[in-house]
């Protein structure tokens, strides 16, 4: 049965860091198309407080939760268990995106773990809803190690892929703005 939490406490916070995925979710404020996104790297999400929680925005194939956000800030995050306890925990809220360039990026990266190579920018959620179910037909599966495939690839791009990547995601698949041509490259 679900239930519905005031703040993220130190059970959800413990669930939290067990999970090995998680899914973004935004959508634009009039038409368009709906984006959810599996997010990997267990030190790339933090919960910062009871209701603010961040994560670690990479380069990789789109960049549609920027230009959501930008659009009307509307966001959910959902962690899922695989394993034998079920559950599934969603945080709905309004989200910011913050620049490698703004006042707050520096102390929100001691956040993370090590630092992944390729970070966009961080995504900052202030959560207003807190929900889990019971994940009863999600089926068991079983780890066997984070995919490395994205970290190496940032490692050996150069800044002119970073340029042409930056250049590539001004705008979403539906046209909505995403990055600024001034945006910072990755370092």
């Amino acid at each position: 049965m679900a239930k519905e939490f005031p703040s993220i406490d130190r059970s959800l916070r413990d669930f939290i860091r067990e999970q090995a995925v998680f899914f973004v979710a935004t959508a634009p404020s009039e038409g368009g198309r709906i984006n959810l996104s599996p997010k990997g790297y267990r030190d790339t999400f933090a919960v910062l407080d009871e209701h603010t929680v961040a994560y670690l925005d990479l380069f990789g194939s789109g960049v549609e939760t920027i230009a959501h956000l930008r659009d009307n800030g509307r966001i959910t995050v959902m962690f899922c268990s695989f394993t034998r306890n079920s559950r599934i925990l969603r945080l709905f809220g309004t989200g910011r995106v913050i620049r490698p360039d703004d006042t707050e990026f520096a102390a929100l990266m001691r956040h993370f773990g090590d630092q992944h190579a390729g970070v966009r920018t961080i995504i900052v959620i202030d959560v207003e809803r807190i929900a889990d179910a019971c994940g009863f037909a999600v089926p068991y599966y079983d780890l066997v190690d984070e995919r490395p495939v994205l970290d190496a690839a940032h490692r050996k791009a150069i800044d002119g892929q970073y340029s042409r990547l930056i250049d590539r995601n001004r705008r979403s698949i539906d046209g909505l703005p995403a990055l600024d041509a001034d945006h910072p490259l990755p370092r």
